[in-house]
C-alpha cells in the first residue's frame, strides 16, 4: 500500500512537472498502427538501438530489456535453453523457449501457433530498435496473454562495420555488417566455454534486409535469417546443496548422458505496403522457415513403454501469411482509423525420440507428426471523438488446431492419433485523455487467450496419448496509467494493472523427465509499473524500471498428491523487480560511462512454493571512447558485471523433478570489445 500511496502521489505531481509544448518524439508500431506512444491507451516503451549495443555483448535480450518495466528476463546462462522471459507474470513456467508472449522480428513470427517462441536467433548487432507491449491489446496479435515484443532491424545505409569482443569465461563475439541504401547484411559469431562445468557452446548467425519502393505508394521489405548453435552443451540445474557447495558443478545424469542440443534455423519472409488510395493503405506479408533440433536429455528413456526417449529429434517447417486493410475516415466529424486483418499460420514437426545410451542415439521410442494450425480475423479501430480524447478498440477472432499422427505403435504403446482445435473472441478497449501536448492518462481493458503448447499436451496424467482435455486459460486485463514528457528530456510512465486468468496451466507431475499439465483454477496478477528516462545536465542521463507484482494462486488445488494452498506465489515470477542505470557523456573527449544496478525480489522454484531462489542486487559498469573523423567511426569499451561477485540464481527450472531447480550465475566478469565502421 505504500508503493501505491507514493505512485498516486507522483502521478499527481506529473501536471506541475510538465510545462511547456513538450511533444512525444517517439512513436511505435506495436498496436499495429503506428502512433507516438502519448496517443496509445496502453503500457508500451521502445528500447533505442544505442542502448542495445553500446557497451554491451549483443547476445541476449537480458542486456537490454531490463530497462522496460514490467519485463523480467532471467539468463539461464545456459545457451542450450533459450531465455526465460516474463511479462507481468506471463511466461514463467516455461522450462525452454518462451511462453505467454508474442514474439516477432521485423513483422515475421517468431512465436510458432502454438504458442512457444524462440529468441535466440534475433541478431542484437543489427537491431534498430525493440518495442515491448504490456496488457490486453497484446492479444490483437493471436495466442498471447502476457504481451509483445518486437524486434526491428535498423534501415541500411552504405557502409561497412566490424566488431570484435573478448573476455571472461572464454566468451568470443566478432561481427561484420555491410550495408547500402535501404539493405543490410550482417553476420556473427559468438563462442563461450561458459561458467559452468559442460556449458561451451558457439552460436553462429546471418541476418539480412532489403527495403525497396518499385512505384509510387508501395513500399516492399524482403528478410532473411539463418542460425546455428551445433552441439551446445547443457549443463541443466542443481540442488540447493549443489548450489552452494560448488555452483561450477554439474549433476552426474548431465555427465553421463552427455546433455547437449543441435539446432539450425533458416527462414525468409516478405511484406508489403501498397497505398490503394489517399486514406487506404493494404498491408501484407509472408513468411516461411524451417527448424532443426536435436537434444540429448539427462536420462536413459527406455522405459516405461510409453516414454519417448532420452534423445529428441525436431524437424519442424513452419509458415504464415497475413493481410490487414487500413482506412482513415470520419465518424460524426471526428477521425476514425479503423483496420481489418487477418492471419494464418502453420507448423509441421516431423518428431521422433530414441533411448539415450549414454551420450549415444539408441532404440526408437517416439515417431509422430505434430501439426499446429493458427487461424485470426480482427478488427482494430481508433476514434479521435473528441479533441483531446482517443478511443482505440478491437476484437479478434481466433482459433489453434492441434493434430498428432502417430507411427509408433508397438505393445504398450497404442496408437495415440488425435486431434484438439481452441478457439475465442477476445475484445479490447482502451480511452485516453491528452490532459495537454506532454502529458496523456489511459484505461484500458480486455480478454486474453493462451493455448496449451504441443509440449504441454505431450502427455496424460495416467496412460498413454496427448492431454487433449487441457483446456486453455482464460485472462481479463484492467489497466490504467499516465504518461508525460517532463520538459525536453524526460518521459515517465506508470502503469498500475490487474490480470485475473482462469483455468491457469500448471504442472501437474514430472517424473524421469517426463511432465504432465493441467488447469488450476483462479489466479491473479496485479501490481505497478514505472519507466522514467532523462536527459539531465551536464552530459548525464538516467534510466528507472520499477515493478511490483503481486501474482498468486486465489484457488487451491493438488500437484500430484500434494495440495497448493490459495495465496501461493507462482512460480519464477518475483515481486519486486528495480533496474537503475546512470550514464555520463563527456563530447568533447567522446567517452561515456555507465554504471547499472538490478535487483529482483526472490522467487519460488514450484507451484507448491517448496524453496525459493534468494533474492539479489548487482551492479555492473561499463566505459568507452567514441572517435570519429571523416567517414571513420571507431568505439572501444571495457564492460564489467557483477562488480561485487554476487553468488546467486539467475534462474529457476520451474518444477524440476529431480529438485535441481537452480541455474547459477557466474561471479564477476570482464568484456573488452571494439567497433570500428567506415561510411561510405
Amino acid at each position: 500500500m505504500n508503493a501505491l500511496r507514493a505512485a498516486l502521489a507522483l502521478a499527481a505531481l506529473v501536471p506541475a512537472l510538465a510545462h511547456g509544448q513538450a511533444e512525444d518524439a517517439i512513436s511505435v508500431t506495436a498496436t499495429r498502427v503506428e502512433r507516438p506512444t502519448l496517443e496509445i491507451p496502453a503500457a508500451v516503451d521502445r528500447v533505442r538501438e544505442e542502448d542495445i549495443r553500446w557497451g554491451r555483448p549483443q547476445v541476449n535480450l537480458s542486456e537490454s530489456l531490463g530497462r522496460v518495466p514490467g519485463i523480467s528476463v532471467h539468463n539461464r546462462n545456459n545457451y542450450a535453453q533459450d531465455l526465460q522471459v516474463t511479462s507481468r507474470g506471463f511466461g514463467g513456467r516455461a522450462t525452454f523457449g518462451i511462453r505467454g508472449l508474442r514474439l516477432i522480428a521485423d513483422g515475421i513470427p517468431a512465436s510458432f501457433p502454438d504458442g512457444q517462441g524462440q529468441v535466440s536467433h534475433f541478431d542484437l548487432g543489427s537491431a534498430g530498435g525493440i518495442e515491448v507491449l504490456r496488457g490486453p491489446f497484446s492479444v490483437m496479435h493471436g495466442n498471447a496473454s502476457g504481451g509483445v515484443i518486437s524486434l526491428t532491424t535498423e534501415r541500411g545505409t552504405p557502409g561497412l562495420e566490424g566488431s570484435f569482443s573478448a573476455g571472461s569465461l572464454g566468451t568470443r563475439r566478432a561481427a561484420l555488417k555491410l550495408g547500402g541504401e535501404g539493405w543490410l547484411v550482417s553476420g556473427a559469431r559468438f563462442s563461450t566455454d561458459g561458467y559452468r562445468e559442460h556449458s561451451k557452446a558457439v552460436r553462429e548467425q546471418l541476418n539480412a534486409k532489403a527495403e525497396f519502393s518499385p512505384g509510387s505508394g508501395t513500399r516492399i521489405t524482403l528478410v532473411a535469417n539463418a542460425f546455428a548453435s551445433p552441439e551446445t552443451q547443457d549443463p541443466s540445474g542443481l540442488t540447493r546443496a549443489q548450489m552452494e557447495a560448488n555452483p561450477k558443478q554439474v549433476a552426474a545424469p548431465v555427465l553421463q548422458f552427455d546433455t547437449r542440443k543441435s539446432q539450425a534455423q533458416n527462414q525468409i519472409g516478405a511484406a508489403i505496403s501498397h497505398r490503394l488510395s489517399q486514406v487506404t493503405t493494404l498491408h501484407g506479408s509472408l513468411h516461411a522457415g524451417e527448424r532443426v533440433v536435436r537434444q540429448y536429455l539427462g536420462f536413459l528413456g527406455e522405459v516405461p513403454a510409453t516414454t519417448s526417449g532420452g534423445v529428441l529429434n525436431l524437424d519442424r517447417g513452419y509458415g504464415g501469411v497475413s493481410l490487414r486493410l487500413e482506412t482513415r475516415g470520419a465518424l460524426l466529424g471526428r477521425p476514425l482509423t479503423v483496420s481489418f486483418g487477418g492471419e494464418v499460420e502453420r507448423m509441421v514437426d516431423r518428431r521422433t525420440g530414441w533411448v539415450n545410451q549414454n551420450g549415444q542415439i539408441g532404440t526408437l521410442r517416439r515417431d509422430e507428426d505434430n501439426i499446429v494450425s493458427a487461424t485470426g480475423a480482427y478488427a482494430q479501430g481508433e476514434w479521435r471523438f473528441a479533441d483531446q480524447w482517443i478511443a482505440l478498440a478491437g476484437l479478434r477472432a481466433s482459433r489453434v488446431a492441434f493434430d498428432l499422427k502417430d507411427f509408433f505403435i508397438v505393445a504398450g504403446n497404442p496408437d495415440d492419433t488425435g486431434s484438439r482445435s481452441y478457439s475465442a473472441v477476445t475484445p479490447a478497449l482502451g480511452l485516453l485523455y491528452r490532459a495537454t501536448p506532454a502529458i496523456s492518462l489511459y484505461a484500458n481493458h480486455g480478454r486474453g487467450f493462451e493455448t496449451p503448447t504441443f509440449v504441454e499436451l505431450a502427455y496424460r496424467p495416467s496412460g498413454s496419448g496427448m492431454n487433449f482435455g487441457l483446456e486453455a486459460s482464460r485472462s481479463r486485463h484492467l489497466e490504467a496509467g499516465v504518461k508525460a514528457v517532463l520538459g525536453a528530456g524526460t518521459r515517465l510512465n506508470l502503469a498500475l494493472f490487474e490480470v485475473a486468468t482462469e483455468r491457469e496451466i500448471v504442472v501437474d507431475t514430472s517424473v524421469g523427465g517426463r511432465s504432465t499439465f493441467k488447469n488450476a483454477g483462479r489466479t491473479r496478477r496485479s501490481g505497478l509499473e514505472l519507466g522514467l528516462q532523462s536527459s539531465l545536465p551536464f552530459g548525464l542521463e538516467a534510466v528507472l524500471a520499477w515493478t511490483l507484482l503481486d501474482a498468486s494462486f486465489r484457488d487451491s488445488f493438488t500437484v500430484g498428491a500434494v495440495t497448493v494452498p490459495s495465496g501461493n506465489r507462482l512460480p519464477s515470477v518475483a515481486s519486486n523487480t528495480l533496474y537503475a542505470e546512470l550514464r555520463w557523456k563527456h563530447a568533447p573527449t567522446g567517452f561515456t560511462v555507465a554504471l547499472e544496478a538490478q535487483h529482483k525480489s526472490r522467487v519460488a522454484v514450484d507451484d507448491v512454493n517448496s524453496d525459493f531462489a534468494a533474492g539479489y542486487t548487482t551492479a555492473n559498469l561499463a566505459a568507452g571512447f567514441t572517435q570519429s573523423g571523416g567517414k571513420w567511426k571507431v568505439t572501444e569499451f571495457i564492460r564489467i558485471d557483477n562488480l561485487a561477485g554476487k553468488r546467486y540464481a539467475g534462474s529457476v527450472i520451474v518444477s524440476e523433478s529431480n529438485g535441481r531447480f537452480f541455474e547459477p550465475s557466474p561471479g564477476r566478469t570482464a568484456l573488452v570489445g571494439m567497433q570500428a565502421k567506415l561510411g561510405f
